[in-house]
């Protein structure tokens, strides 16, 4: 993430500022330019400071007070290129089902940002693709608990984890040292950019060569992982407990940490961060380059494990909880790489398979499978 200003008054904003604080302005962030803009009004339209010869409109869920990203008024859009996703929100006439959703969408704009930053295709319904990036922001019915999960291009979030208290009680029942809505969001979007880049993009062997077998059976897998948790020594080559269960979930665990890597280390470069330890053998690092434009993961780690170690002593300090409670090991790291490459476009080439594109079904344990997640 960046680090934003007002044109007006030059007032630090935040990503999710609809107004300055200090000029009053309001604010809208613009993902074609990449910049969180003031803006003023001009009859039905708004003029952004930071582009004032175009005439923009906010998200038709700005006036919902769920978003704040602009739109061209010359696109025909009534949703940004975040809430275009959209497929079901949940019944928000309740005020606090309202205000859980808010939450669930200021994640998810988080996401998307990464997403644009790093080029990845973000078909919508309106793109006649067969299978669009869709969301849908469920409730709990009196007898039906939803559950986060993806299948086939369709991302669920239960509103419960937008609940502090609910989430929470749930990562302790289920021993996870971190679960947040952004984690879940960047767990399952795993999923769909496997379906897309590996399955679809003729990826199978070199995954498996990486991952292990796909193939293997889902719901066994995830009954064996249930019944008797992760394999002993998982940390030696694993992100996560849950990336244990099968390839599939490996692959998205690693791929929301990925997410969440260059995220942090962006926002570390825009405050131009530095640790240097005053103890010999701990790491030191400054991050001076931008991680979306990293050549390899070695270069991410290189200023990731050093930050984290700070970062993690700084919360400890405060009674908090380690910001970033992993350790990464090298295999896990070979993994990282592979997600690196793959996004890039810069895997090595091996001959495609004859594989069909329909992938071994997995829809009947969505639900499960992100209660025991850990994502």
């Amino acid at each position: 993430m960046k680090l934003f200003a007002c044109q007006n008054c030059g007032n630090p904003l935040y990503f999710e500022n609809t107004r300055c604080e200090r000029c009053q302005h309001n604010t809208g962030y613009i993902p074609e330019l990449e910049v969180m803009t003031a803006v003023k009004p001009d009859g039905d339209k708004w003029v952004a400071l930071v582009d004032p010869g175009k005439r923009y409109r906010f998200c038709a869920n700005w006036e919902l007070h769920a978003c704040n990203w602009l739109v061209r008024t010359d696109s025909g859009a009534t949703h940004c290129r975040a809430c275009q996703h959209n497929r079901t929100i949940p019944d928000i006439s309740d005020p606090s089902r309202h205000a859980l959703w808010k939450r669930i969408e200021e994640a998810k704009r988080r996401l998307v940002y990464s997403l644009i930053k790093l080029k990845l295709p973000m078909p919508s319904q309106a793109s006649g693709e067969q299978t669009p990036l869709v969301f849908d922001f469920l409730a709990d019915a009196p007898q039906q608990q939803i559950m986060t999960g993806h299948d086939d291009g369709i991302i669920t979030i239960s509103l419960r984890e937008a609940d502090d208290v609910a989430r929470e009680e749930t990562r302790n029942f289920l021993h996870e040292p971190y679960r947040t809505l952004l984690g879940h969001f960047r767990h399952e979007v795993g999923h769909f950019y496997w379906d897309r880049l590996v399955r679809d993009g003729g990826e199978l062997e070199s995954f498996r060569a990486v991952f292990g077998d796909e193939t293997a059976d889902y719901g066994a897998a995830l009954q064996h992982y249930y019944d008797n948790g992760p394999a002993p020594n998982w940390q030696l080559n694993f992100v996560s407990a849950y990336a244990t269960m099968h390839p599939w979930e490996d692959f998205a665990e690693t791929w929301a940490h990925y997410l969440h890597i260059v995220d942090t280390l962006e926002m570390a470069y825009a405050f131009h961060l530095s640790v240097n330890p005053r103890i010999e053998e701990a790491p030191s690092a400054t991050v001076d380059h931008n991680p979306y434009r990293a050549a390899n993961v070695t270069a991410l780690m290189g200023a990731w494990l050093p930050i984290t170690f700070a970062v993690n002593s700084l919360n400890r300090s405060m009674g908090q909880p380690d910001l970033y409670p992993f350790i990464i090991s090298e295999p896990a790291i070979a993994k990282l790489q592979y997600v690196h490459d793959l996004i890039h476009g810069s895997l090595a080439k091996p001959e495609k398979l004859d594989e069909p594109r329909t992938t071994p079904q997995r829809s009947g344990w969505l639900g499960v499978k992100r209660l025991i997640g850990a994502a």
